[in-house]
């Protein structure tokens, strides 16, 4: 047999973000005697010594935003010239790639994928508009397209979005069935009692997850609820802002920052109900994780509702009433909530990682000849 065929993931970092967890979970679950990722990375990340084991190679250039435009155009030209033999890149940049994609494209590989994972840009207007410029460069030199959703399609892809195919964000999903024993195991380690009431969010503390709407949320919750903890589970640049609001309004003891962990799996049997205000996303890992542990999930209206798997968990709430989300959780049952199985609606679905693995392997494979 001979050498697996190597396709080259671009990332800004593989850090537990959304997207980086799926190409984890892409990574761990395919055949990799056919198929081995590489990475061209700006930033060391969390999951960077796993890939090594696995056989993965970590290339590393300096992002734009500290390099500035024409060094960072430099240092992708230089990296794609000197590493044609990739027959397969895969960019998971958003609209910064049309941008890799050009480098890519001058420097001949062929096959050159535009993965869409959100649906509006992060940043400032110069960086937006930087972002929109960036973007337009996707269509021409593109040579497939891929999105998370059909709304992250359309964002990204605009007119060519009929075109995308969709691969859907799965999971590992037995390691997130819910397991009676692993609740009480993590609510012990959490110093949590049986009388808590325990809600949870997983992202990056960011301007898009909306951590500050979901702090006055339970800050109201709590006047009515006085048994309700709320675990925050990420890091990012807006964490030191989120926690200084808590400490103002005396919620220092009520609301745990548990930074980034690496078994979601497990903090997840521990809460009672999932909440999500995102201000936008394309479809986001940590939701169907939430769906996978059997939690009713509270989520923004403003999240596709793809993200939706039909077992009755998934309530969407608008963003713009606050008193809503305080009232919604007021109505729901404060005892342990009745969890069951749903690996055969997760497999119906498509969203078993296993059938996203073996879609996206037949996919590279094809198209490399």
């Amino acid at each position: 047999m001979g050498s697996p065929l190597r396709v080259l993931h671009v990332v800004v970092n593989m850090n537990r973000g959304g997207a980086e967890t799926l190409i984890m979970n892409l990574y761990r679950n395919i055949d990799r005697s056919k198929v081995q990722f590489d990475f061209l990375t700006c930033k060391p990340g969390a999951f960077d010594d796993e890939i090594r084991k696995m056989g993965g190679k970590i290339h590393r250039i300096p992002y734009v935003s500290e390099v500035g435009h024409f060094k960072y155009m430099r240092e992708l030209d230089q990296f794609f010239l000197g590493h044609k033999y990739y027959k397969i890149v895969h960019s998971h940049m958003d609209k910064m790639s049309g941008i890799v994609l050009r480098s890519a494209k001058k420097a001949g590989l062929p096959i050159r994928i535009s993965h869409s994972h959100n649906t509006q840009s992060e940043g400032g207007l110069p960086a937006r508009t930087y972002k929109w410029m960036a973007g337009k460069l996707i269509i021409p030199n593109s040579t497939s397209f891929f999105a998370c959703s059909n709304y992250a399609a359309k964002w990204l892809f605009n007119k060519k979005s009929g075109l995308t195919r969709i691969l859907k964000n799965g999971i590992e999903y037995d390691k997130f069935s819910y397991s009676s024993e692993v609740r009480k195991q993590v609510r012990k380690e959490l110093q949590l009692n049986q009388n808590n009431f325990v809600l949870g969010h997983v992202g990056r503390f960011a301007h898009q997850k909306n951590h500050s709407f979901l702090i006055d949320v339970f800050a109201d919750f709590c006047k009515v609820n006085e048994n309700a903890v709320l675990l925050l589970v990420g890091d990012g640049p807006l964490r030191k802002d989120i926690e200084k609001k808590v400490s103002g309004l005396h919620l220092d003891k009520k609301v745990k920052f548990l930074g980034v962990r690496s078994d979601i799996n497990r903090i997840l049997q521990g809460l009672d109900v999932f909440v999500f205000p995102s201000l936008h996303e394309g479809l986001p890992v940590s939701l169907i994780e939430a769906q996978g542990a059997g939690l009713p999930c509270f989520i923004s209206d403003q999240v596709s509702p793809e993200v939706d798997l039909g077992m009755n968990l998934v309530e969407f709430v608008s963003i713009n009433e606050k008193s809503l989300w305080r009232d919604k959780l007021e109505r729901m049952p404060l005892s342990d909530t009745s969890r069951r199985s749903f690996k055969e609606p997760f497999k119906a679905k498509g969203y078993d990682i296993t059938a996203t693995a073996l879609e996206i392997e037949a996919f590279y494979l094809t198209v490399a000849g």
